[in-house]
């Protein structure tokens, strides 16, 4: 059963606490284990990554085979029935549509004095995307993560992708090839992200590390993280539902379940002003999970890590939202954009009864790489700046220089940095 939480009783702000503070994840130290990997492949490259490929993954690969061929790719992409290839063109052309709106201008300019300041933005050269391919393969993920990085203007995308028994999901590489990706190596793991950290004698390093993975992965982003970027650590998923008397109790379901049945310990959370929708949302999620093809998974979720808050009030609702910080937020009301402002604290929003976050998973053309665990208080999800970094420029001439150097020769003598002062001041002498 998922917990009942009522703000209005007198132990509501201890037990909310105990929610937002609950563990979702494995406890299982992986550090050692990572980093005795990361050590492995910087010492012995492909052969580490190969050994360690066959011994987890049971793939059967050989140095010659660690990439995908061309031909292995183009193979795997025809196979793809056509509406699914169909499908996955759609989500391509609406995801590049609206990342192609995030890209950043340069922005010159001089001031009073004569000064020129500014900022170029320019891509990272090289990206690592890394794609699940166990017991998640999310072809969804490919795009995700490629398409911001093609519109960005990245020259080199290399995806790494897990193939267990040496099986790939073929919708995966159908992705790849849509979104223009064509160094494509078949590991996965914490050797997959040292071998795109550190390189390897097949595999080039690369400037970035990015997507999602297991707790094996997540500890090797942590670990990398310094000798290349990452774009974040990824938790379980997660999805908070505001709603109140006016949101369809089936539906508002649907989208708890959806949540649910990501499993390793996915939470998802209804806050509702209408008690008669908290009862008949926690039926109709029973009813509903009866039907599901697979439904331990996404039932034991809804038991252990799902819960159903009642408030008095929409803005209430919005104050509880903004201290758990979900990955997702779906404002299940007739008039979202009026609460819209009152939420601070979300990776996503989306916006009224039409609007269920699976659609943002696929077509909706946002991104569906979030941060999760809270983060979202300080964290945005994936994006075009996220392949890109900022270049200040500054230009002084003689004559704003001179009106400049007083004050910044006083901060360098009030750090006791002469050198610095006389940088400036040796410019100014006759």
């Amino acid at each position: 059963m998922p917990l009942r939480l009522d703000s209005a009783q007198s132990d509501f702000e201890q037990r909310f606490s105990d929610l937002l503070g609950a563990k979702r994840e494995s406890s299982k130290d992986v550090n050692d284990t990572v980093a005795a990997i990361i050590a492995d492949v910087r010492d012995r490259g492909d052969a580490a990554v190969v050994e360690l490929t066959n011994k987890f993954d049971r793939a059967g690969v050989t140095r010659d085979s660690l990439a995908f061929t061309a031909e292995e790719i183009a193979a795997a992409a025809v196979s793809v029935p056509e509406h699914v290839r169909a499908a996955l063109q759609t989500a391509h052309d609406r995801i590049k549509a609206h990342h192609e709106k995030q890209k950043p201008q340069d922005h010159i300019y001089t001031d009073a004095l004569g000064v020129t300041l500014g900022s170029r933005w320019t891509a990272v050269d090289a990206v690592g995307i890394y794609v699940p391919g166990g017991l998640a393969s999310y072809p969804s993920s490919v795009l995700m993560n490629a398409v911001p990085a093609r519109v960005a203007g990245v020259n080199r995308i290399a995806m790494v992708v897990p193939t267990p028994n040496g099986e790939i999901n073929p919708a995966i590489l159908a992705a790849a090839q849509i979104a223009g990706v064509t160094e494509i190596y078949r590991i996965g793991g914490a050797q997959a992200v040292a071998a795109l950290a550190y390189g390897t004698q097949s595999i080039a390093r690369v400037d970035k590390v990015t997507g999602p993975g297991n707790a094996f992965v997540a500890t090797a982003k942590r670990q990398v993280f310094g000798q290349v970027g990452i774009d974040m650590i990824a938790g379980p998923s997660e999805v908070l539902v505001i709603a109140d008397g006016s949101a369809n109790p089936a539906w508002v379901a649907a989208d708890l379940i959806a949540q649910a049945e990501h499993g390793a310990g996915a939470q998802s959370i209804l806050v509702t002003t209408d008690e008669k929708l908290a009862d008949a949302v926690e039926a109709e999620v029973d009813r509903q999970l009866s039907l599901l093809p697979k439904q331990a998974l996404a039932r034991e979720g809804w038991d252990e890590f799902g819960a159903i808050i009642t408030v008095a009030s929409l803005e209430k609702a919005a104050e509880l939202a903004n201290r758990i910080a979900s990955e997702h937020v779906e404002l299940a009301i007739d008039d979202p954009q009026s609460l819209l402002p009152a939420i601070r604290h979300a990776g996503a929003i989306f916006l009224g009864h039409h609007t269920p976050e699976a659609i943002g998973d696929y077509v909706g053309g946002s991104n569906h790489v979030l941060p999760t665990a809270r983060s979202a208080r300080f964290a945005s999800g994936l994006g075009v700046l996220d392949f890109m970094k900022r270049t200040s420029l500054l230009g002084c001439t003689p004559s704003s220089l001179a009106a400049l150097a007083e004050p910044a020769v006083t901060i360098a003598g009030v750090e006791d940095l002469d050198g610095h002062g006389r940088s400036i001041s040796i410019r100014l002498n006759r």
